[in-house]
């Protein structure tokens, strides 16, 4: 489900309601076989405190209510979310009462910049939570007013970029925008969104590239100029156009794009207890309480939408394949 500025949110709570008067119908149907017995474990590759916490919360505090168990998180920080997946995979028995809830986006090119100890097979993601399209912005006071000024100046000399990391979709973006005009660009890693911002509001950077969501929350401190996939917020993201629709590319959706996934060991030896998990995680979509939780949670509506083992998996395969292909410019190799 997609929320947009289209939808009719009273139509989408009745919807919602329904739904979940159906469920609550069925008392204690995750239950049915025993399942589970005990809270859940989930990792998460960031700090305390930040967008990924938030948006957990937000979302736990509703499929608690469909899976009749609560959740565990445990913050695991560093190395852009390599950590986390290292001690998931290494420590974490494989018995479906351990998730990790990733950033697909930039924790999958994680592995094409260098691979992990694990097997990227050896786990998978199957329940995409929401999507956030990069996008590049200026500071309110930037000399940079259009895309068009951007283009040109980078045809003049290297222009300085902000990102929160080297290995991110947004800066995917930007190195394709380089290919497919001539300017050039020179990414700095900001380390962060908060910095991210800063450094393009400052005059630190000529310009930045980031996730949507926290350009959104910036407010007129920014003006964002062009997105690296759809822009379903319009006005909030200045009408920014989408990289596609101005250069006739076909770049996939250069996305922040939150999950959970499992260890594919759990998923084949205890299906059962797997088919609870991603049954559950798809009905807590159709509750109005997860729109209100996930707003509340500073989320922006029209990017929360679900998307199970065959998107997320899509989406897997598109990261590993443009981080390789960006490599030597991410890395320098």
């Amino acid at each position: 489900m997609i929320f947009s500025k289209s939808m009719d949110r009273r139509s989408f709570l009745r919807t919602g309601a329904a739904a979940s008067g159906m469920a609550l119908a069925l008392p204690g149907i995750a239950r049915a076989a025993g399942y589970p017995e005990r809270n859940i474990n989930v990792i998460i590759p960031t700090r305390e405190g930040g967008g990924a916490d938030r948006n957990f919360r937000a979302f736990s505090s509703v499929w608690k209510t469909k899976l009749g168990a609560d959740f565990e998180p445990g913050f695991f920080p560093g190395a852009s979310g390599r950590v986390a997946y290292e001690v998931y995979m290494g420590k974490n028995e494989p018995d479906a009462y351990s998730l990790i809830f990733g950033n697909m986006g930039p924790e999958v090119l994680n592995w094409a910049m260098q691979a992990p100890s694990f097997d990227v097979n050896d786990y998978f993601y199957f329940g995409r939570v929401d999507t956030d399209p990069g996008c590049l912005f200026v500071g309110a006071e930037s000399p940079l007013k259009t895309l068009d000024d951007v283009i040109a100046a980078g045809k003049t000399r290297r222009l300085n970029v902000g990102t929160s990391r080297m290995a991110h979709p947004a800066s995917i973006g930007l190195l394709a925008l380089g290919e497919e005009t001539g300017a050039d660009f020179n990414l700095i890693p900001l380390s962060g969104g908060k910095n991210t911002i800063a450094g393009a509001v400052t005059g630190e950077v000529d310009f930045s590239v980031l996730t949507s969501g926290s350009v959104i929350a910036a407010g007129e401190a920014v003006k964002t100029l062009l997105v690296f996939g759809e822009n379903r917020v319009g006005a909030a993201l200045n009408d920014a156009p989408s990289m596609n629709d101005v250069y006739g590319t076909d770049l996939p959706e250069m996305l922040s794009a939150r999950a959970f996934a499992i260890h594919k060991k759990a998923a084949d030896d205890f299906p059962d207890r797997y088919e609870v998990l991603s049954r559950t995680f798809k009905e807590t979509f159709d509750d109005p309480a997860l729109l209100e939780a996930y707003v509340a949670n500073k989320g922006t509506p029209e990017y929360l939408n679900y998307g199970g083992p065959k998107e997320c998996g899509a989406f897997m395969q598109a990261m590993l394949e443009l981080g390789a292909r960006y490599k030597p410019m991410l890395t320098g190799a």
